[in-house]
């Protein structure tokens, strides 16, 4: 009997052995897809967008928020972007094309006259002219920047899990070392988003004219590193704990993405004394990549990150340490994003303006030059990439996410630079009302009619839900042999993870609950 036991104890052994190289199979040398058809899975998001706009703003179909409001609404913003990368993962541009049908369909209906749109209220002296919309210095979450960046969480949590299973398509998973997919996009939309918030307080510091000691800026940095590397030290035990199946090209044997947002905050404090020589971010952060990438070419490092012997802590997470310069440009660029659109008063290079009484001419003024600069620097981002990867009259390098280099780092940028502009128009076109807002008080009324409930609660809470939706993935993972359901099981898994994530995100948020790390 004693044998017997032992014998099932060493088959079950072998089994789950197996079993977690197939994982480690499944995941590793993929060479990812197109840039195109990655382009039309992302746009995917923006018309949406478009969609639950003209609900909204046609309709007032989101005011009061309702049960089937929130069906509707989870649906639009959860359930559309789950179909981009499962069902409708081999025709994204059929996708689009029913959304966008739907949307005109909604947008030609005649609008709800029995719930009329609320105007900002003007005082009787100022019919043709707005209040000034804030102190010199004032900041304001533009709608179509918590729509760009609830969206980037949502795809974010709905692919941790959704790579595990075999209805993900390889060319979206992580390539091995070169190419492009969509979760290499994700990984360095992540960081990007996370830059054009830290501008903020760039940005207080500017209006407030006073220059914080470089010691001071570290100190703030590290209250928002430790946190980060704490969770990375987390996942690192318990990855190794559990015996979890990983992917050890992708950042290392003990590094992993919370350790690079973790290093980013005192980094990018550092790097921020340049800017006395650099005269801005954009410019920093194709510095550093064009350094970076000199590097790799002109010396021995890139043989080094890709094939050398892994015999020290070095060596070892060598994809981790050496990539996070490529992040650390990323999120710079980030940054100068930021100083554009978070600024309620702005001139073309996103410096803040001052107050004093601005006609509605000014007021379009303002949006259309927001739109162009936006416009603008899509143009150039993407005109940089394109003259770093085009081998007939470029560089013609190849992008990697493992090594981070300038032609990913030119990609990333120019992509959600991109997706910024779209959903800053579809903002634009629906709801002007926020940019002709009087006060603070009209312009958060404004704010909440245009944003999405549940975009809102993902946005608020980004970091602590990307948290949870990672301690789920691992829970699916080792209750589920994930490579083994259908499409139908597979279909159900992930609605009903994206589902518990979202009433937790939504929740969070309807008890007001703001959870900082």
């Amino acid at each position: 009997m004693a044998d017997t036991g032992s014998a099932a104890s060493t088959a079950a052994a072998a089994a789950a052995h197996n079993y977690k190289q197939l994982k480690e199979d499944f995941v590793s040398n993929l060479s990812g897809g197109s840039v195109a058809e990655i382009a039309q899975v992302c746009a995917v998001a923006p018309v949406v967008a478009l969609l639950w706009s003209a609900l909204q703003a046609r309709q007032s179909f989101f005011k009061p928020y309702t049960a089937l409001a929130f069906v509707v609404d989870f649906l639009l913003n959860v359930g559309a972007l789950l179909l981009s990368v499962t069902l409708y993962s081999n025709t994204p541009l059929l996708l689009n094309i029913l959304l966008l049908t739907a949307a005109a369909f909604v947008y030609v209906i005649p609008p709800d006259v029995a719930s009329p749109r609320k105007k900002p209220k003007l005082p009787p002296h100022a019919q043709s002219k707005t209040s000034s919309p804030g102190p010199p210095g004032a900041l304001s979450t533009k709608p179509f920047l918590t729509n760009y960046r609830g969206n980037m969480m949502v795809v974010t949590c709905i692919c941790i899990l959704a790579v595990d299973f075999r209805l993900f398509p390889r060319r979206f998973a992580k390539v091995e070392t070169w190419g492009t997919s969509l979760m290499d996009m994700g990984v360095g939309s992540f960081v990007f988003s996370a830059g054009v918030v830290a501008s903020r307080p760039v940005l207080k510091e500017r209006a407030d004219g006073k220059a914080v000691p470089l010691t001071t800026r570290l100190m703030r940095s590290l209250r928002h590193s430790l946190p980060l590397l704490a969770l990375g030290l987390v996942r690192l035990l318990s990855v190794k704990g559990l015996d979890y199946a990983e992917h050890v090209s992708e950042y290392g044997v003990h590094w992993n993405f919370f350790f690079t947002l973790g290093f980013l905050p005192p980094f990018v404090a550092l790097f921020q004394s340049a800017l006395k020589v650099v005269p801005s971010y954009a410019g920093l952060a194709i510095l550093l990549g064009v350094v970076y990438q000199v590097l790799l070419e002109s010396t021995d490092l890139k043989a080094y990150i890709l094939t050398g012997p892994r015999t020290d802590l070095l060596s070892m997470n060598r994809e981790g340490i050496f990539s996070f310069w490529g992040y650390l440009a990323i999120f710079l660029a980030g940054q100068d994003t930021g100083m554009v659109v978070l600024p309620r008063s702005l001139n073309p290079r996103g410096w803040v303006t001052g107050g004093g009484t601005t006609t509605t001419t000014t007021t379009n003024s303002k949006r259309t030059t927001l739109l162009l600069t936006l416009a603008g620097w899509s143009l150039v981002w993407t005109a940089l990439y394109l003259l770093c990867t085009d081998y007939a009259y470029g560089a013609g390098l190849t992008v990697s996410r493992r090594l981070a280099n300038l032609p990913y780092i030119l990609w990333v940028v120019a992509s959600n630079s991109a997706l910024v502009l779209a959903f800053c128009l579809v903002d634009t076109l629906f709801f002007p009302a926020f940019y002709k807002a009087p006060d603070a008080k009209a312009e958060k009324e404004a704010y909440d009619t245009a944003t999405s409930r549940v975009l809102r609660a993902y946005n608020r809470n980004g970091l602590a839900i990307f948290l949870v939706a990672n301690l789920l993935t691992g829970l699916v993972n080792m209750t589920v042999r994930t490579l083994d359901v259908g499409r139908i099981t597979t279909m159900g898994i992930l609605g009903g993870y994206m589902a518990a994530v979202t009433a937790l995100a939504v929740g969070l948020d309807m008890y007001d609950i703001t959870v900082k790390l």
